[in-house]
């Protein structure tokens, strides 16, 4: 933990990365926002099975059936929607992509369903009283964490999206560099890996920057099979690896 609020974490191919903890503010507004979208959620399916009863009349279709259906519904959304959306929108609900936060791991990864489930469990532990004993537990926390979160091993940070990580171009692009396609092997994670790199370089200590442009080339090196070419250094082989990626059109924004 840095004394700015950000977390340092070691992926695993030992690139340090610093995350910003979410903190109660934006947490708040995210939740805000998702018990509304779950407030319109209920009053749809009340006013479904309302509308629907009168039509069941002197059917085989009992109002006992239509008012189980609605309950399961009901049931469904208060205790599936943070944990679906979670799961398949890589750890973010609509009021947490609004909010601009996201759900990792504590290594930084993507959650997994199993972790969306098992945090959202504890909600109902977190939830009663305005989300008190939630507040409480991320006032405490040193990470921002919820009880839900120390039970699945989860932090929420501030999401920086792809497009607004604007890498600091140190070194002009050659006009007929090489097109290799070995780039197609590196993964969108690992080009957001590089391009935070180099968007942040500037503001880490000289031999910190060293050592992470080398982690770096040497993992894309492994990777790919490709050499720097010299006098190329570090830097300037992940900038060209960068911008062909790019050039590619592979990256999802």
């Amino acid at each position: 933990m840095y004394p700015d609020g950000q977390i340092s974490i070691e992926t695993p191919e030992q690139i340090t990365m610093h995350l910003a903890p979410a903190g109660i503010g934006s947490r708040f507004l995210a939740l805000v926002l998702d018990t509304v979208i779950e407030v319109v959620a209920y009053v749809v399916i009340i006013l479904l099975a309302i509308w629907v009863l009168p039509a069941m009349r002197g059917s085989w279709v009992s109002a006992n059936w239509v008012g189980a259906v609605a309950i399961i519904l009901l049931f469904c959304v208060y205790w599936g929607y943070f944990a679906a959306f979670e799961a398949l929108w890589h750890g973010q609900t609509p009021g947490k992509r609004v909010a601009g936060i996201r759900v990792v791991k504590e290594s930084g990864r993507p959650i997994t369903a199993l972790e969306a489930i098992s945090r959202n469990l504890m909600r109902v532990i977190d939830g009663p009283f305005f989300y008190m004993v939630g507040a409480i537990s991320i006032m405490l926390s040193r990470q921002n964490k919820r009880l839900g979160d120390y039970v699945a091993g989860t932090i929420v940070i501030h999401d920086k999206p792809t497009h607004e990580v604007n890498p600091d171009w140190s070194f002009e692009p050659s006009a007929q560099a090489a097109v290799f396609p070995e780039l197609a092997k590196i993964s969108e994670q690992e080009l957001m890996l590089i391009e935070t790199f180099l968007h942040r370089r500037l503001d880490l200590d000289p031999m910190v920057r060293l050592n992470t442009a080398m982690r770096l080339a040497e993992m894309i090196q492994r990777k790919t099979g490709l050499s720097r070419m010299a006098p190329q250094s570090n830097e300037e082989f992940l900038e060209t690896v960068a911008r062909q990626v790019r050039d590619q059109g592979r990256l999802r924004i």
